[in-house]
């Protein structure tokens, strides 16, 4: 038999095909993303999720005039395959590839970047808002999940959306999950929601038949409208959506492509805004996913039949920190952990096991996370949030109002600090470092190794005052360190004394200055190298010294240069009134990166090792660092 997927290069393919050729092109879909996030890596439960869901939309609207926000938006693989970019989903991922992420630069059926979550019915509200300004007819839909819903953002949304008669349809993708499995007071009321299969069933049989009564028909029908209220109470209580102005339509078995298009048709006729419930398995089709979608949601490259990771799991920063916080909390009855729905993602699973009234998962909801963790740390306890350091934005004002204002002893782990790679600029952690360093009453370090972690925790949870540790995705470096000094506050680490150049690094990067440093050796340039530790506060003293001896310096950051390491080197140079020095900063230029592997990406941006000392070798000869 002809494969369908061959058929079908965009969307006008796929709305030629009849129902059974569309379960087929299901099934063919869900094998190609298994075979590329097999090999490339990438979010595989979530796409294997929504393949009928995703076929049926394109289906039944008339994308692109009408447009899909899809929330987060790791969920689009299959979108993508239907949009004309099936033969480039090999490079998904890749540099210079298609990215993981809605991009509108990719395709105009992309009509908005997402990344991050809880984002969609609000952008969705705003554009069916326009539509209606500029009395467009072109329908507006939002794909958000369970877990999305637990961000403070798509309730705004919701209060905003439901009061609006806006022509916005959200469609609420309900799969019990987000990354870890969902918490919290709306996971139980949607499970509650999902009962409505009986409501629904009955009330729909019962208005067929009743209509066909002759004269009375109707009459009782519109007689039942009127108290459909009070039978919805008996079985289903607390209809939220329906309460705040949604016309609920649901739940739907989100497999099943002709209920789908089904209730897709119905909204189209329904003014106002309107609230799919679908329900879906995450991981559907592929055994190791649905049994594990947790593990599957991102994934390096894995063995189908196995479903093992082609490449052994090793310690990374996040276990790391996971291990040593167990080990404080056995001798501190006061440190609690506080994650916002990564639990695994940051290391935090044992704990769990260990300390289970001692950790609390908020579901994604990191503003009230840091609120909370402030809270918490008002009445005597010890707090440590692990935060990966993209979302850790979404918790600016929390970290200022709350916690640093009044000085209190919160911990801020922002995981996945640095570049994190494939998932591009929604995802890399270069901004932490500056939007933190601008804040009073802050500690912020970064460890260089495993070893510096663990003292920078046990430190951070005994200083009584707001704390930032950042550290990146993965593990170590090669480089294995001699030393690795007490940790005291604000207090540098001279790693090796040279007189030629200072080089001053911080966290992950100062491996990198030490091969900076070993490359330059040969070229008989003789560095000192610094590890800063802190970068707030700096360690004045050490620096200055360094520079006023070799009176040229330059800084290694993995982060946007201005407000980081090589800002507050700079501030402290003009500060001390060091006369005649040659400084350079490496770091991140004022951009977003771009998708791609880590070490493409620091090699395009000028941060590998090679390139650093290449360019420090150039501005020696033209006598200007």
């Amino acid at each position: 038999m002809e494969e369908i997927l061959k058929r079908v290069n965009n969307v006008e393919d796929l709305r030629k095909l009849d129902i059974k050729e569309q379960e087929k092109l299901a099934e063919e879909i869900r094998a190609l993303i298994i075979e590329i996030v097999s090999k490339n890596g990438g979010h595989l439960a979530s796409n294997l999720g929504v393949v009928e869901l995703t076929i049926a939309l394109h289906s039944v609207f008339e994308t692109p005039n009408d447009s899909i926000i899809w929330d987060v938006g790791h969920q689009t693989y299959v979108h993508k395959i239907l949009t004309g970019r099936k033969d480039k989903m090999s490079t998904l991922r890749q540099l210079n590839g298609i990215s993981g992420f809605p991009k509108t630069s990719e395709s105009e059926f992309d009509c908005f970047n997402t990344g991050h979550s809880s984002t969609s019915i609000s952008v969705a509200l705003g554009m069916a808002r326009a539509n209606k300004l500029e009395n467009k007819k072109e329908k507006v839909i939002a794909v958000i999940g369970d877990g999305a819903l637990t961000g403070g953002m798509a309730q705004e949304a919701l209060n905003d959306a439901g009061s609006s008669n806006a022509d916005i349809t959200v469609i609420l993708n309900d799969n019990e999950m987000s990354i870890s499995k969902n918490v919290g007071g709306i996971t139980c009321f949607l499970s509650k929601l999902r009962t409505k299969r009986f409501y629904t069933k009955t009330n729909s049989k019962l208005k067929m038949i009743t209509l066909k009564i002759p004269i009375i028909g109707k009459f009782i029908v519109k007689l039942a409208q009127k108290i459909k209220q009070g039978i919805k109470q008996i079985f289903i209580p607390k209809m939220y959506y329906e309460d705040i102005g949604f016309t609920y339509l649901g739940p739907v078995d989100g497999h099943n492509i002709e209920k789908l298009e089904n209730v897709l048709k119905t909204s189209k006729t329904i003014k106002g805004p309107v609230l799919i419930h679908v329900v879906t398995k995450k991981g559907k089709g592929y055994k190791f996913a649905e049994e594990n979608p947790d593990r599957f949601h991102s994934t390096s490259s894995f063995d189908i039949e196995t479903g093992l990771p082609k490449k052994e799991k090793k310690d990374d920063y996040s276990k790391i920190f996971g291990k040593k916080l167990i080990e404080l909390a056995k001798k501190d009855e006061k440190i609690v952990a506080i994650s916002a729905a990564m639990i695994d993602g940051t290391g935090l699973n044992e704990f769990k096991k260990i300390f289970p009234h001692r950790i609390f998962d908020v579901g994604i909801a990191e503003q009230h996370a840091l609120g909370m963790a402030a809270g918490m740390a008002k009445k005597g306890f010890k707090p440590v949030v692990p935060i990966y350091s993209s979302f850790y934005q979404r918790a600016y004002d929390q970290v200022i109002h709350d916690i640093c204002i009044q000085n209190l002893p919160v911990v801020m782990c922002v995981d996945r600090a640095g570049i994190v790679g494939n998932d591009g600029e929604t995802h890399q952690g270069i901004f932490d470092m500056s939007f933190f360093s601008l804040i009073p009453n802050i500690t912020i370090m970064a460890p260089k190794n495993f070893e510096e972690l663990e003292k920078m925790l046990e430190f951070a949870i005994n200083l009584n005052s707001p704390v930032v540790i950042r550290y990146p995705r993965g593990g170590e470096g090669e480089y294995k360190f001699e030393k690795c000094d007490d940790i005291n506050l604000g207090k540098a680490e001279v790693l090796k004394s040279g007189q030629d150049l200072t080089i001053i690094a911080i966290g992950k990067m100062v491996e990198r200055a030490v091969e900076v440093s070993n490359l330059l050796m040969k070229q008989g340039i003789n560095c000192e190298v610094i590890n800063s530790r802190f970068l707030k506060p700096l360690d004045s003293n050490i620096i200055e010294a360094s520079i006023r001896k070799t009176k040229n310096v330059i800084t290694i950051e993995d982060g946007i240069l201005r407000g980081g390491l090589g800002t507050s080197v700079s501030e402290l140079i003009n500060e001390c009134r060091i006369p005649d020095v040659k400084f350079k900063s490496y770091g991140y230029e004022d951009t977003f990166v771009k998708h791609g592997s880590i070490s493409e990406l620091e090699k395009l941006n000028g941060l590998d090792a090679e390139n650093i000392a290449l360019n420090v070798q150039i501005l020696q000869n033209q006598s200007a660092l």
